[in-house]
C-alpha cells in the first residue's frame, strides 16, 4: 500500500473527502517527525511505538572498489510493533 491508496482507505472508511485524508496523514506524519526530532518516542497503544536510536560512526568498505570508508553516526528511527499489530498478522 502505497501513500496514495492509504489517503483512499483513510478518506472511504472515516466517510470525509480524499482532500481532509490527506490534510490528516500530513498532520499525523508530521507530528511524528517533530516528536521524533526532539528524541521523544511515539507511542499508539495496540499499534506500536516509533523512537530514535543512535548508530555509532563506523568503518565500512566500498564495494566497488574495496576502499575503507568512514560512516559518520547517525540517529535513525525505529518501529517496535505493539500486541495489537502482532496478533493482528498471526
Amino acid at each position: 500500500m502505497n501513500k496514495t491508496e492509504l489517503i483512499e482507505h483513510i478518506a472511504g472508511k472515516s466517510d470525509i473527502s480524499k482532500a481532509a485524508a490527506t490534510r490528516a496523514l500530513a498532520s499525523i506524519i508530521e507530528a511524528v517527525k517533530k516528536t521524533l526530532k526532539k528524541g521523544d518516542t511515539v507511542t499508539l497503544v495496540g499499534f506500536g511505538t516509533f523512537s530514535v536510536s543512535k548508530r555509532a560512526a563506523r568503518t565500512g568498505r566500498n564495494p566497488r572498489t574495496g576502499a575503507a570508508l568512514k560512516i559518520k553516526a547517525a540517529k535513525v528511527p525505529r518501529f517496535k510493533p505493539g500486541k495489537g499489530l502482532k496478533d493482528a498478522l498471526n
